[in-house]
């Protein structure tokens, strides 16, 4: 068995490395409230404008970004299904709506002459 004067002084214990259970403490910016995060990532950028290295979108890169996004949202497909269910839906009881307005306005127009 090793001395402590063979390891360099320490323990052959491990006594200093215990973890604590539970999730890690907080440090840095994510320790920060959110109004305090904010307001230093707005002096970032704004420093980045003035200085001319803050990144701006063209349209291209744009269109770009959201079709990346539309083929990630496309890829699940129970969820396109309920949005085009939602959208059958919707559209069907605007039609209802618009059909009843104009049968009602037709009763109005019968009851003038």
């Amino acid at each position: 068995m090793a001395t402590s004067k063979e390891n360099g002084g320490k323990s052959s214990g491990n006594q200093g490395n215990a973890q604590k259970s539970g999730p890690p403490a907080k440090r840095g910016f994510a320790a920060m409230d959110q109004n305090q995060q904010r307001e230093i990532a707005s002096k970032g950028g704004q420093a980045a404008h003035q200085k001319g290295t803050a990144h701006e979108f063209d349209s291209e890169e744009a269109r770009r970004a959201g079709q990346k996004g539309g083929e990630a949202v496309s890829r699940n497909r129970a969820h396109m299904a309920d949005i085009g269910r939602k959208g059958g839906e919707s559209r069907q009881s605007a039609q209802r709506a618009a059909a009843a307005a104009a049968a009602q306005k037709g009763n109005r127009q019968g009851d003038d002459s």
